[in-house]
């Protein structure tokens, strides 16, 4: 295993009545304070009871999915948790992962091998 699910990342352009939307369906607490994660107009939470935890990031110019257009694709990436980001980075590449641009401090950017993007997070 080389790390924890996190979260999962729902792209949107408004994270915090989406967040709402998801809370009312599935129960939980948006925006609880998390130290793993700063909470803003880009981004919200929701904890849910049975301990998942989605995320809510707003892109700009955002596109729905508009199922199943491939043209429209369905829009969302992991977050994994892992102890050592060079080593996890080490591994993930070894299993056909892509390493993606990223100016992000603390989290690197992957694609998986169907290029699918995820993030390795170091954990706190």
């Amino acid at each position: 295993m080389i790390g924890s699910l996190q979260c999962i990342v729902l792209d949107c352009p408004e994270p915090a009545v989406l967040a709402r939307f998801y809370e009312a369906l599935l129960g939980g607490e948006v925006d609880r304070p998390d130290p793993r994660w700063g909470l803003g107009e880009a981004w919200s939470t929701l904890h849910t009871d049975g301990g998942l935890v989605l995320c809510f990031q707003r892109v700009a110019d955002h596109r729905p999915p508009q199922w199943p257009d491939p043209a429209h694709p369905q829009q969302m990436h992991l977050d994994i948790e892992v102890e050592d980001l060079d080593g996890a980075e080490h591994e993930v590449l070894a299993l056909g992962a892509t390493r993606l641009p990223s100016d992000a401090a603390g989290w690197r950017v992957y694609a998986d091998p169907a290029g699918h993007p995820f993030c390795l997070l170091r954990a706190r």
